[in-house]
Formats: structure tokens, C-alpha cells, sequence
């Protein structure tokens, strides 16, 4: 069970491993782009070894404010993130589907996934995203496809993917037949939630609609044998006590529906 970085938003990345390690998270995942530390492997690994909380998985720099971060050659961005995994001992790069105006990489990117994986032995999961849409939506009009080759990584051939549980609720897909879907690629959880809104809400999990506790136990009955990254926004919370709540909360949600003890061993019958 992880925390990303971007859960602590926004205090830094260095707080995030804090937080994880008070409160008993497994791992974290790194959110580059999220403030500069992000961006240093040296600094990442270092902040992994004072805390004693290793990185599970690494999230590349694929978002609108940080198409900058790392050059602004996509797959550049991806073999850097590659070389942070494996520097601070992560196998998971967590990547977004390209945007449409990025169109050789889009045209190539289901292929190029799958030559980065052979060529740097990690897994790259691609996540789900979404239509994107308004709140004035009309009845039945369907959201603006910004993603390409799609918003959903269950319809390609990716060997790793990554279900996020608010993108499912923004694009009001359903979150069990998405995770079937998947199958044996689904790699990683964002685990979080949402109440149907066009906005990519990022909710404490049990606070939405969305069956985010059946879904942890669906996972946990077959056998799921990847990682759950807790992946909330906590940026309206009025202090560090009510965000230290919010992600404690979280914690005990995911080990209570994944069946686990408090220490992370699997609770008794």
C-alpha cells in the first residue's frame, strides 16, 4: 500500500515520505513534476533511505503543468523515468495515454510502450483518463476525446496498466467491468474516488460514489499481486492535522477491504 506524493499537495515530496512513514504506508509513489525535489533522482533516493520507505512506482511528468518538466520530448521524459525507477529500486513508471496535438508520439505510442518495457526491463502502466467535459454538459453529449491512441488503456494491447478509481468516475465508467477488463495487465491502483462530477475530484476513498471497497476486494480475491497507491487531493484541507486525518482514513480503508492487519499482514479469519 503506497502514497503518492501528490497526496500531500501542497506540502513537498519530502513531507510525503514523512507522512508515509508516521502513519505506516508501504511505499511511495513519486510525482514528478509536483515540486523540483521531485525531479532529482539523487534527492528521491535519498529521502527513501532516511525514512526506511521504499519507492514502489514512479509517475512520469505527462501532465498539462508539467509538459515542461524534463525536456519537452515525451520520450525522453519516459527513459528519464525509467532511469529514476530503477535508481530508487521502483518497477512501475505510471503513464498517461498522449494527448491528441502530440501526434507522432500518440501515433507511436502503443508500440513505443511496449519497446521502452524490453528495452529497460520496467513496467510502464498506462492509466485510464477520461472524455474530458463540462458541468453544461448536454443530456447524452459525449465528452471532448483529447487522448490518443484512448482515454481507456483496457481496449489496447499494454502489457502493464494502471486503473485510477476518480478518472473512472469522471469518465462514468464502470470501475469492476474496467478492472475485468484489464485483466492480467492491470499492474497498479490509484486508489481514490469520485461522485460522477466532470471535474477529476480525487476524493478520500468511502467519501464518493464510486465502489471503491469492492473494488479492493475484488482485487484482493483474485489474488491481485500489484500495488495500491493512494491518490487523493488534499489541497482544500484547512491543516496538516485534518490532511495527517484524511490519509490516515485512507490507510485503514485500503487495509480493512484488502483484507490486511494494521502492520500490512493479512488479518485473521
Amino acid at each position: 500500500m503506497g502514497l503518492s506524493t501528490s497526496s500531500v499537495y501542497p506540502e513537498s515530496s519530502a513531507r510525503a515520505f514523512g507522512y508515509a512513514a508516521d502513519l505506516g504506508y508501504d511505499a511511495v509513489e513519486v510525482m514528478v513534476g509536483m515540486d523540483g525535489l521531485s525531479q532529482e533522482i539523487d534527492a528521491v533516493a535519498a529521502l527513501s533511505a532516511h525514512h526506511g520507505v521504499p519507492v514502489c512506482s514512479v509517475h512520469a511528468p505527462c501532465l498539462l503543468f508539467t509538459q515542461r518538466v524534463w525536456g519537452t520530448e515525451p520520450w525522453g521524459k519516459l527513459e528519464r523515468s525509467a532511469e529514476m525507477a530503477h535508481a530508487v529500486g521502483a518497477d512501475v513508471v505510471v503513464v498517461h495515454p498522449a494527448f491528441r496535438w502530440q501526434r507522432d508520439y500518440a501515433r507511436e505510442f502503443v508500440d513505443g510502450i511496449a519497446a521502452l518495457e524490453e528495452s529497460t526491463g520496467i513496467a510502464f502502466a498506462v492509466e485510464n483518463m477520461y472524455p474530458w467535459r463540462t458541468s453544461k454538459r448536454r443530456k447524452g453529449q459525449k465528452g471532448l476525446e483529447m487522448y490518443m491512441p484512448g482515454w481507456d488503456p483496457s481496449t489496447e494491447t499494454y502489457a502493464n496498466t494502471t486503473l485510477d478509481v476518480s478518472h473512472a468516475s469522471t469518465a462514468r465508467s464502470d470501475l469492476l467491468a474496467m478492472a475485468d477488463a484489464m485483466g492480467d495487465s492491470l499492474r497498479h491502483i490509484h486508489l481514490t474516488d469520485g461522485s460522477g462530477s466532470a471535474k477529476d475530484e480525487h476524493l478520500v476513498p468511502g467519501r464518493g460514489a464510486m465502489p471503491a471497497a469492492e473494488l479492493l476486494q475484488h482485487l484482493a480475491g483474485r489474488g491481485f499481486g500489484g500495488h495500491v497507491v493512494l491518490e487523493i487531493n488534499t489541497r482544500k484541507v484547512a491543516d496538516a492535522d485534518e490532511r495527517t486525518a484524511d490519509l490516515r482514513e485512507s490507510l485503514a480503508f485500503a487495509r480493512r477491504h484488502l483484507g490486511q492487519a494494521a502492520t500490512g499482514e493479512p488479518a485473521s479469519p
